[in-house]
């Protein structure tokens, strides 16, 4: 589904992201995983059209979505949820799902003043689909509480819950799991796993939890100092000595430093 071929993103003198090149199938959970400063946030801003890369192409199927900023990406179904949930936090569970679609009757001043039973009929459908939605993500309980005063999990459920209020064809979700206690973790995983199977999303995650890579993720791409090292099974990646110097900051493409002793004992974090 996506196709990231040589991307190259600085800032200044720094290459972030270096000739960076990966592929996302259609219908999988592909874990992105790496040390701090590998790169995995800034390669899923350039996706996202949050950045423009240097040099690079971005694929969607056939169709080059290089540099797209995020609300034309979101018209084609390619959307993101953040580390830092961003909830509208003085509207409520439902009315945050609600505020979602696209191209609303109720956004146009015409349509407020002569269309109102067209923008009643169109709300009762939205919000539908919004409880439908809350039911799912097993956030019953807080529908009517505002989004602020919800717990850090709970925001991370909302932020999910807001890509299925339109066809999302591919959700790239960033650090699901920071903050999140482990019962809410569970239930989030759930989901994933559900939208999924049953719903054919497609997901790709940046994630330190690796509990919650191996039980969501294959395949998992490894990244260091701006580009792919390894692509596998958890537990290929776990045990590739590549990934396991780069983990412990003996770095990538440096042959001439000295291996790390014993990197069958050491994991990543």
């Amino acid at each position: 589904m996506i196709s990231v071929k040589n991307i190259v993103k600085t800032f200044g003198g720094v290459r972030a992201v270096n000739g960076a090149s990966l592929t996302i199938a259609e219908g999988s959970i592909t874990g992105l995983i790496g040390p701090n400063g590998a790169g995995k946030t800034t390669l899923f801003n350039v996706i996202a059209g949050v950045y423009k890369p240097n040099s690079g192409t971005v694929m969607l199927g056939d169709q080059d979505i290089t540099g797209l900023p995020p609300h034309d990406l979101f018209h084609l179904g390619v959307l993101r949820t953040f580390q830092i949930a961003h909830e509208f936090s003085s509207l409520t569970v439902r009315e945050n799902l609600m505020m979602v679609p696209a191209h609303q009757s109720g956004e146009t001043l015409f349509n407020v003043w002569f269309r109102g039973a067209k923008i009643r009929e169109e709300e009762a459908e939205i919000a539908r689909k919004a409880d439908e939605v809350i039911d799912f993500l097993q956030l019953s309980a807080v529908r009517n509480e505002y989004a602020g005063n919800l717990s850090g999990g709970q925001k991370k459920l909302l932020e999910l819950g807001r890509t299925m209020m339109v066809d999302a064809r591919i959700v790239f979700l960033d650090e699901v799991g920071a903050g999140v206690n482990r019962t809410l973790l569970k239930t989030i995983g759930d989901a994933i796993l559900r939208l999924n199977r049953e719903r054919g999303y497609t997901f790709c995650m940046i994630e330190h939890d690796m509990d919650f890579i191996g039980r969501l993720c294959d395949p998992v791409i490894v990244m260091a100092e701006g580009d792919v090292l390894a692509t596998g099974t958890v537990d290929e990646v776990k045990s590739n000595p590549q990934v396991i110097e780069a983990y412990l900051g003996t770095g990538l493409k440096n042959k001439d430093r000295k291996s790390t002793p014993k990197a069958k004992k050491t994991r990543p974090a």
